[in-house]
């Protein structure tokens, strides 16, 4: 029988380091699935022998995981640290297609794929339109997503502009060893698991193009096909908030996410020309037409401050005001003019730095306006009238 003052046997002491390494893996999280590894089975064996040398062996969900040399330093370094271990091996291996069809069901639960984000989902959809392009609208989704990630939010944006996808570039989502060509998604088995950029997980067509520069010439039901596959088979967790860069105009797309999503809250991105409200109060018809409300209006390009101290009015003003007033006309509430973000040099360059320029330059006066703007929308919330809350009074 072993001496009670020295700690126990030798194996009772590894038994217990090798208990306290699991549990120490919890901290690790997979950057792609943004889960604890081991909540989704990637730890397999942990040996720790008696002078405290321990083993520990990961499965990664496929061969080639674009994660798997940050999973595997993340787990050398948490090993590492734990009381009584004097050195770490890493042992990584591939789940067994078994393994891949249960994570896939604990992720997505059994049975058919379905549509995660329904009317009684607590994930609050905004979809960010314009009547015609040039306004920056994506520039303006990109921002926001970023400002809303970085205030605590769980983000996901799906570029749906599958003709002009630009999302992957502005966010500097770029293939590393294929300079030019976005970071692809993980697949497992029909899975996929979107790319994460400052906080945000991404999803667009232009992930899925060799080249940059192809056009993606597609119709009506393929398009509708698309947006409904990154709806249903993106895996994007459990989501605060879901942005959507739609295509400018009313076209196949516009219609389509109102089809799929017709409780979508929409943002209509204008210029300050008057003469741009026609056009911009369209496609807010169409989303309202669909089900869906407008919740503001934005305003870009706006006028600026000149070094002199005076206002200088590129595109005019008054724009983003006429359109907030002629959407107002057939809602219950008003539709607000949420903010004018100053034309800046500073937003274009962080557009083809791919750093959005409220993390580039926040001291920018543009930069400012856009994080009033997710202020804006963080405090807003979503609604709870007419949704099931899964609530049952006995």
């Amino acid at each position: 029988m072993s001496d009670p003052t020295s700690g126990g046997s030798g194996r009772d002491r590894s038994d217990d380091a090798a208990g306290r390494v699991r549990r120490a893996l919890d901290r690790v999280i997979d950057p792609e699935i943004r889960r604890p590894i081991t909540e989704l089975d990637m730890v397999g064996d942990v040996i720790v022998d008696d002078v405290g040398a321990a083993t520990v062996n990961i499965r990664l969900t496929i061969v080639g995981c674009p994660a798997a040399r940050t999973i595997e330093e993340d787990v050398r370094n948490t090993v590492a640290s734990v009381a009584g271990v004097t050195s770490t091996h890493v042992d990584v291996g591939v789940m067994t297609p078994d393994q891949r069809r249960a994570l896939t069901e604990r992720l997505r639960g059994p049975g058919r794929r379905e549509m995660p984000f329904t009317p009684d989902s607590l994930t609050r959809v905004i979809a960010v339109t314009s009547g015609k392009g040039g306004v920056g609208k994506s520039t303006i989704t990109a921002n926001l997503a970023v400002a809303l990630a970085a205030r605590g939010l769980s983000v996901g944006l799906v570029d749906a502009d599958v003709h002009g996808f630009s999302i992957p570039g502005l966010l500097g989502l770029e293939d590393p060893a294929h300079p030019g060509r976005a970071v692809r998604p993980t697949r497992v088995d029909d899975m996929i698991l979107p790319p994460v950029a400052h906080g945000v997980k991404v999803i667009s067509i232009g992930m899925f193009v060799d080249d940059p520069s192809t056009a993606v010439a597609w119709r009506g039901p393929m398009l509708h096909r698309t947006i409904a596959q990154f709806l249903t088979d993106v895996y994007f967790g459990d989501l605060d908030v879901l942005l959507l860069d739609l295509p400018p105009g009313t076209g196949d797309v516009a219609i389509s996410v109102g089809q799929l999503l017709p409780h979508a809250e929409v943002l209509v991105v204008t210029t300050p020309q008057t003469a741009a409200a026609d056009v911009a109060e369209r496609s807010g018809v169409v989303a309202r037409q669909t089900g869906q409300r407008v919740v503001g209006v934005i305003e870009n390009m706006g006028p600026f401050s000149a070094p002199d101290g005076s206002i200088v009015e590129v595109f005019g003003s008054g724009g983003g005001a006429e359109v907030a007033s002629r959407l107002s006309a057939g809602q219950d509430e008003p539709v607000p003019l949420l903010v004018s973000i100053p034309l800046s040099q500073a937003v274009r360059e962080g557009g083809d730095d791919g750093r959005p320029v409220v993390l580039g330059a926040p001291h920018d006066d543009a930069a400012a306006a856009l994080s009033r703007l997710a202020t804006e929308i963080s405090h807003a919330g979503r609604r709870l009238a007419g949704r099931s809350l899964g609530v049952r009074v006995r």
